[in-house]
């Protein structure tokens, strides 16, 4: 009996250390975003007094705001792409388990164990042949093609759970294949949706390797690569780079508080059922 006394503090305690490893990052973020150049007290105290510039040199020196423009187009330019491309792929998969279908999406899978960079230089190669480099479709085919397989695998694991009998009920009334895929299968699909946007964009909102190859021109800079000014050889300016890391950080965190609910569910619904 004592022991199961101590299971719920245990488990509190448990949270709250997880808690508190999460928030840790973010609390020397803002500490070190808040301090001036000349301040060399230790990243777990706050300022002594904030130093607002900071946030100033990101927006200006940085030039943050055109980056996180050029971001986020490619953002939505992909996930657009993912989003339909990998519904569309899953659905025959899904709904048809012959052994072709089952071969294809077990290679599906096992593109998704690639590395990026082990592909990183014949890649660079067939883009500079296709005229790709310094150009934002570059990097959105690119960004697409590597997040596709994860779409697929989700998406079909989650078209396998809705009934058939809703297909061939929509067939009877006259619908075709396609007008069946959008307009019974694809509104089905919020929950697994919603976790498809966030791991893919945010995935691409941080990605540095593709952008740092692929957009070599200043006026294309992404975010990932604005916030390396702040590093050169002569000079480090951790404030400001927090500043603008803090900055960056928020429009994936507020993009996952209001999509939490369906991220959760389609997490479990697409990798449990």
């Amino acid at each position: 009996m004592n022991r199961r006394k101590w299971i719920p503090w245990i488990k509190t305690a448990a949270a709250f250390l997880i808690m508190a490893l999460h928030i840790a990052p973010f609390y020397i973020l803002i500490n070190m975003s808040l301090k001036s150049p000349q301040e060399r007290t230790s990243r777990w105290l706050p300022p002594m007094e904030p130093f607002f510039d900071n946030y100033v040199n990101a927006v200006t020196v940085g030039n943050l705001f055109k980056a996180i423009g050029n971001t986020l187009f490619i953002v939505v330019c992909s996930v657009v792409i993912i989003v339909v491309t990998g519904a569309m792929a899953a659905y025959p998969l899904a709904r048809k388990g012959t052994k072709k279908n089952k071969i294809i999406l077990a290679f599906i899978v096992g593109v998704m164990m690639v590395p990026q960079l082990s592909v990183l230089v014949p890649l660079y190669k067939e883009l500079v042949a296709m005229g790709g480099i310094n150009h934002y479709w570059g990097v959105v085919i690119v960004s697409s093609t590597f997040n596709l397989p994860r779409a697929i695998y989700m998406y079909s694991n989650f078209i396998g759970t809705i009934p058939r009998e809703l297909d061939e009920a929509a067939m009877i009334d006259g619908c075709s294949r396609l007008q069946v895929f959008f307009r019974i299968i694809l509104p089905s699909l919020k929950a697994v949706t919603a976790s498809v946007i966030i791991w893919t964009s945010v995935g691409i909102w941080n990605d540095y390797q593709f952008q740092l190859y692929f957009l070599q021109k200043p006026a294309l800079k992404t975010i990932t690569l604005a916030i390396t000014t702040f590093f050169t050889d002569s000079r480090t300016d951790m404030g400001a780079a927090a500043a603008a890391a803090f900055i960056v950080v928020l429009p994936p965190v507020i993009m996952y508080i209001a999509l939490q609910k369906y991220f959760v569910q389609g997490a479990m619904d697409s990798a449990v059922k």
